[in-house]
């Protein structure tokens, strides 16, 4: 787990070890062991490295393979490396790391571009082929890991986050098409846009191999389906293939470090089933992580009731953290400073702080990041699937944030290019191997939002303190087969129906049973107080008002009565506003 940059220039310029040390500054939070550039006339590559396999120097990065002609910067874990690194001495491999870094340069040279297809981790990475004169760049299946970049007639520049990238000469104004999904699809904006021009992002499951020339070939190396095969597998011949395919990705993700695996517990049914999984595959000693905020309206702030009973039963060793509203305010700002795209999700922030302690004791957890989406938790579902209308009335009314009406009205005109989120919509609905709206809904939301919404957040958070978040449910041989399943299955008992199943016997029935809860951040979602004081001081500031992005109409109405302003999900859409803002000066700005 790390953060990589890099630059390959087209015009003839040597790539400035300068500007690469920029880039490099702007991410030593996501690898804070040690840091490493390399430049060779129009290519350079710059790696600061958080030690997870293979502590030696000699994983050290970037990696260079000299016999090969290879040199490689990655992000991320491969958690078949030992298998793979087996198979590669078979076929003559000599290889001087435990590492799984040094997997990929041998598995890129054996296979070519097709080695994504025997990669089983989460990762980007980049390959520089001297012998070739080309960059090949691979995110991985799920697009656990970022990877950002800009490209020119001038150069292909790239970084893990944004801060990075507009360190150099890019393009800083806002994408018109990416500011209606932001605020549409909470904070969501889909690969390849960013909010700003200058910035793209590759697509989950896709590779790009850039020449020295210039010329970019994109591919995509993953297609997951959504229909039901002709021999389909009984009820409880699917939860009991769930089982065994959760209990594996589990082991691969416990088995895959040279350093201790912790998890954040949340008091939910998912990580609280990853502990009973790790109990079940025998590992013992188990470090468990939870946090609490202020009750607001009524709304818990903390499931310790729930995590506590996790923690009795499996006798994990456990640390509790209580964070008050006043230290939420104050630590807002460090959040959205580690935020590499605007992120209105409340449990950002609480991701945040929790990971700040969680490092001083750890550096890889486990996550229950995707089970949601891939089983079906969420109470909008069902809202979805009794709706009428079509495919794209059903899933707009129970998920997208504000009308396009009332977007019309939020932004100034100049910002009035089109409903580019209904759109997309329709993009993603009209793809082919899907059975019924409902299909499409779990593949669009597992494939492309889940992406640029938890995962990305949970990524983001947990690097700002150089801890490594592994997300069990977002496993991809999980993710087919899931898909494969009838969403009636998964959305008995209120959803999540074959992971319930599972934790029968493993976990209490309080915990099984309880009604579906959400990391909580009362603050950020019922705006009161000095948080409405903050928001409204950003909005109205000289800054916000010169960006000239919101309608000041708007912006004076929402303020007044914020509560009126709630979104189909239930959270603040002044906050959508006053994030989106506060993080162009955090990080745009400034």
């Amino acid at each position: 787990m790390c953060g990589l940059c890099g630059q390959l220039r087209f015009d003839n310029r040597v790539v400035s070890d300068d500007r690469l040390k920029k880039m490099m500054k702007r991410m030593v939070h996501r690898g804070p062991d040690s840091s490493g550039s390399w430049i060779d006339g129009h290519i350079g590559f710059g790696h600061q490295r958080l030690a997870i396999i293979d502590l030696s120097n000699n994983a050290y990065q970037p990696m260079i393979d000299k016999n090969l002609g290879l040199v490689l910067v990655f992000n991320g874990t491969i958690y078949n490396y030992q298998a793979l690194h087996k198979y590669l001495i078979k076929q003559g491999y000599q290889f001087f790391s435990h590492s799984d870094t040094e997997v990929i340069i041998k598995a890129y040279h054996h296979w070519g571009e097709d080695c994504v297809m025997h990669l089983d981790g989460m990762f980007a990475f980049c390959v520089w082929d001297k012998v070739q004169d080309q960059l090949f760049v691979a995110r991985d299946r799920m697009g656990i890991k970022p990877f950002y970049f800009n490209l020119t007639d001038k150069a292909f520049s790239f970084a893990s986050n944004v801060q990075a990238l507009v360190t150099q000469e890019v393009d800083k104004s806002i994408n018109s098409v990416a500011l209606q999904q932001q605020l549409s699809l909470h904070g969501v904006v889909p690969a390849p846009n960013t909010i700003i021009n200058g910035v793209n992002k590759i697509k989950p499951a896709t590779t790009l191999t850039i020449s020295g020339k210039g010329k970019v070939v994109e591919k995509t190396y993953w297609h997951p389906k959504s229909i039901r095969l002709k021999e389909a597998l009984t009820d409880e011949q699917f939860i009991q293939r769930t089982h065994e395919l959760l209990r594996d990705s589990v082991l691969k993700r416990m088995n895959a470090t040279d350093v201790p695996i912790g998890v954040l517990l949340s008091g939910g049914l998912d990580s609280s089933l990853l502990v009973a999984l790790i109990k079940e595959i025998g590992y013992n000693n188990i470090r468990t992580f939870s946090i609490g905020f202020e009750d607001i309206n009524g709304e818990n702030g903390s499931e310790f009731e729930y995590s506590d009973q996790i923690v009795a039963r499996f006798k994990t060793q456990h640390k509790k953290y209580m964070v008050s509203n006043s230290q939420v305010l104050t630590r807002l700002g460090e959040a959205v400073a580690n935020m590499s795209e605007p992120m209105v999700a409340q449990d950002a922030v609480a991701f945040y702080l929790l990971s700040e302690q969680v490092s001083k004791h750890i550096k890889v957890v486990l996550s229950g990041q995707g089970a949601d989406e891939v089983f079906a938790g969420y109470f909008w579902y069902e809202r979805m699937k009794a709706q009428t209308g079509s495919d794209i009335e059903r899933f707009t009314k129970h998920y997208v944030d504000r009308p396009y009406e009332e977007y019309l009205q939020t932004v100034n005109l100049k910002y009035h290019s089109g409903n580019h989120t209904e759109t997309w919509l329709h993009h993603e609905f009209t793809k082919e191997n899907t059975d019924t709206f409902m299909d499409k809904v779990f593949r669009t939301d597992v494939t492309r939002l889940v992406v640029d919404d938890p995962v990305k957040r949970v990524d983001n958070m947990t690097m700002a303190w150089g801890l490594e978040a592994r997300m069990p449910f977002m496993d991809y041989k999980l993710v087919e087969h899931a898909l494969s399943m009838s969403p009636s299955l998964k959305m008995l008992n209120k959803g999540k129906y074959p992971l319930k199943q599972i934790a029968k016997g493993l976990l209490p029935d309080s915990v099984i049973d309880r009604k579906k809860s959400y990391f909580p951040m009362p603050a950020l979602k019922y705006v009161q107080g000095e948080f409405l004081d903050f928001m409204s001081d950003i909005l109205t500031s000289s800054k916000c008002i010169n960006r000239g992005i919101f309608s000041q109409i708007f912006i004076a109405k929402i303020i007044n009565k914020p509560q009126n302003y709630m979104t189909p999900l239930n959270g603040s859409r002044l906050w959508h506003l006053a994030l989106l803002e506060f993080w162009l000066q955090i990080n745009i700005d400034e």
